[in-house]
């Protein structure tokens, strides 16, 4: 298995995925357990977000990690599905921009 190449801060901002359409900014503010943690987000609404299969087991997300979430269509304003998890570096970068405006992490 190959070992995974390490990226200098100005790649690693190169690659920094935006939100898209229905897309939003959330921070983790606890664990529940189950790919399931309870998020944050820039809407000002907390929500139980659910980490999609291509990123379980894969990226591992804590308390206090910045996250791009997507609502529901049904129960929007209660679930969401966690689609990216953002690096330190990004997450200072997305700030500097002002992208996110409400959050604080």
């Amino acid at each position: 298995m190959k070992k995974k190449e390490m990226l200098t801060p100005e790649e690693e901002i190169a690659r920094t995925r935006l939100p898209e359409e229905g897309e939003i900014f959330g921070i983790v503010t606890e664990m529940l357990g189950d790919g399931r943690m309870r998020v944050e987000c820039d809407d000002g609404k907390t929500r139980i977000g659910r980490v999609i299969g291509k990123l379980r087991k894969r990226v591992w997300i804590r308390v206090g990690d910045l996250v791009l979430v997507k609502p529901w269509i049904v129960e929007g304003d209660r679930k969401c599905d966690i689609i990216h998890k953002y690096t330190p570096t990004q997450a200072n970068w997305l700030k500097n921009k002002g992208y996110i405006k409400t959050l604080e992490f």
